[in-house]
């Protein structure tokens, strides 16, 4: 019988909500404590999720002998203090991004893991997903060409409220170290997998952005080139809502992909078209993304039947 990883949740806020609903319908986890500064926050979050022990300090909770990983789940400015701490006390660590502030941080962090021997992982879930997986094999294999460009946005428009984390420079606010990483990420990503490798670093980067009231990035667009003439468009907004989707294009056409709930991605999948035999048996139903290309012959369905291309010019 395989052992159920017992999580510890450090913080109680709204994202650790999302990652213990998550765990519920885990097959691989169980929530074990979770732990705030605030012991009545930790028993109320406890009791919303049905989770054994509640701590009223971070440091319990990393010496709590139940709990074997840890989701970190603090402000930004607070992920490498107790992401180095969780190392120290011997817990795997999955850790929200950013994993810290600044690159020396970062390699801290990495450091501390490698000396005590823990699992460390910086939380970009979008890279456990299976169309992603899918995509990469698709450029891997050359199904569709040569990637040249890649386009990649995240952003949305959070209300004016200037002591939020988002919106406050002192709790580490601001579009790019919050949602303007995972385009970034999907761009090094993809270049990556058109090149023969993991992901590719830029050889250059152009970028642009607004500062607002609060001192933090509230928009910002960049260029990123990569090796094999790849050039990647990446924009990322807390305060302009976006389109949320990546696509690329290539030689043979292109791959455009959005986010699993969307109502796009929700109308391609019940079109009345069918998949092709051989690439539907290596993907998952709740895949949403659509292959085109300029000649017909050549496109490829991915997941349950998906809208009717456009037509050709």
């Amino acid at each position: 019988m395989t052992t159920r990883i017992r999580w510890g949740l450090l913080a109680t806020g709204n994202i650790a909500r999302t990652f213990a609903t998550g765990v519920q319908h885990s097959k691989t986890g169980v929530l074990q404590a979770a732990a705030s500064r605030n012991l009545e926050k930790a028993l109320a979050f406890c009791e919303s999720f049905d989770i054994p022990t509640a701590h009223g300090s971070y440091e319990a909770l990393l010496t709590d002998p139940e709990v074997d990983a840890v989701y970190i789940a603090t402000p930004h400015p607070l992920h490498a203090q107790w992401a180095i701490k969780a190392a120290e006390a011997g817990k795997h660590i999955l850790c929200e991004k950013p994993l810290a502030m600044t690159e020396a941080d970062v390699m801290a962090v990495i450091d501390a893991a490698a000396t005590h021997d823990v699992f460390l992982m910086e939380a970009f879930m979008y890279r456990c997903q299976p169309q992603i997986a899918t995509v990469i094999e698709l450029i891997k294999d050359g199904r569709i060409g040569d990637v040249t460009l890649i386009r990649a946005e995240f952003g949305f428009r959070v209300g004016w409220t200037p002591k939020s984390r988002l919106l406050d420079n002192e709790l580490g606010g601001g579009g790019i170290l919050d949602v303007g990483c995972y385009p970034v990420s999907m761009a090094r990503l993809i270049a990556g997998a058109a090149t023969g490798q993991g992901f590719a670093d830029p050889i250059s980067v152009k970028a642009v952005g607004h500062v607002g009231e609060t001192d933090v990035d509230e928009y910002a667009a960049a260029l990123l080139q990569f090796p094999g003439g790849i050039v990647a468009q990446v924009t990322t907004s807390v305060r302009q809502g976006l389109g949320n989707e990546v696509s690329s294009m290539a030689a043979k056409g292109g791959s455009r992909l959005a986010p699993p709930d969307s109502a796009r991605a929700k109308k391609a999948a019940s079109a009345p078209w069918k998949l092709q035999q051989a690439v539907r048996a290596k993907l998952w139903k709740s895949i949403r993304l659509t292959i085109y290309t300029r000649l017909r012959p050549t496109w490829l369905a991915l997941t349950s039947p998906i809208a009717r291309p456009p037509p050709l010019p």
